[in-house]
């Protein structure tokens, strides 16, 4: 099983962009997944994550920098999750990862991690 984080680039500030994490392999649950994010110098921050909820629906919180601004979705039938970023400030610049922790049936529950995208918004 195997994350990619897409959708990276270097824009201006109050643009947007769509990052994507798609899973491939043979994942029979996504239990979670979340969008991290790591500035030069800086420990690494959760920006935004869903934990699927079940019959109770799934449960999105985001970090107070982001809120109003970024918006996670997943698309269920392909096990992708998306960042939609809008209003992109300076301060945004990270390499953001996605990270999912998905079931299959020969690890059980774990967490996989995927390579990072670089986001750059510039003056």
């Amino acid at each position: 099983v195997q994350l990619q984080a897409s959708g990276g680039g270097l824009v201006q500030p109050g643009e947007s962009l769509r990052l994507s994490c798609t899973t491939s392999g043979r994942v029979i649950a996504f239990n979670a997944g979340g969008w991290y994010r790591q500035a030069p110098g800086k420990q690494r921050e959760l920006v935004a994550s869903i934990s699927i909820g079940g019959g109770r629906g799934d449960r999105i919180t985001y970090a107070d920098s982001v809120k109003g601004r970024f918006t996670l979705s997943r698309d269920a039938a392909t096990d992708t999750f998306h960042l939609q970023m809008n209003n992109l400030k300076p301060e945004d610049t990270a390499v953001y990862y996605c990270s999912a922790n998905l079931y299959t049936y020969a690890t059980g529950s774990k967490d996989y991690w995927g390579r990072g995208t670089q986001v750059t918004v510039f003056s």
